[in-house]
């Protein structure tokens, strides 16, 4: 932003306070309950604490992955328009690194929580756990990290060895 957008904010903020329409001090919102909280206090580290009930196979999320992600991520999810999830194993060296699920990320249990969480991007936290479960072992096939028959569940995800795994500083190791 730049300091003329800035400036002018400030003076639209300033006028609407002057004006009465916007009240300094004004209250929203309310103190969050423990019931609130705790609704979205789903945070999932690498060591899979907290993984939901349920399961799914590549199979299930090849389906889920049609309906729901295919139209950002790609067939087979290559990218365009969002980023690409598949790929670029090996190329985190290289002049030109391609930062995917694959390639990158060290947790398959991150996969797990941003897809719960964020995805679809108009809808997040709409996919139910299992088929979270079945998206992230379809990408987990796509990228050759796990077999296309694998049962993905709070047991195994956790186990999965990512290719990134020691590409980080292992901030939970260190708690």
């Amino acid at each position: 932003m730049s300091t003329f957008e800035r400036l002018a904010v400030c003076f639209v903020g300033a006028a609407l306070l002057a004006s009465g329409t916007v009240q300094a001090g004004a209250e929203f919102g309310h103190p969050a309950t423990a019931d609130e909280v705790r609704a979205w206090d789903i945070s999932i580290p690498p060591d899979g604490r907290g993984l939901p009930p349920g399961s799914g196979t590549a199979k299930q999320g090849a389906a889920v992955y049609a309906a729901k992600c295919v139209a950002c991520h790609g067939e087979r999810g290559v990218g365009k328009p969002a980023d690409a999830l598949v790929g670029g194993i090996g190329t985190l060296a290289s002049t030109a690194p391609l930062k995917t699920v694959g390639s990158y990320w060290p947790y398959a249990t991150t996969l797990f929580d941003y897809v719960r969480r964020a995805m679809p991007y108009d809808k997040p936290m709409s996919l139910s756990s299992d088929e979270v479960y079945a998206v992230s072992a379809y990408i987990l096939s796509l990228n050759g990290i796990i077999p296309e028959n694998a049962t993905i569940d709070a047991g195994t995800l956790p186990k999965v060895n990512m290719p990134n795994r020691n590409g980080f500083v292992d901030y939970w190791q260190q708690r």
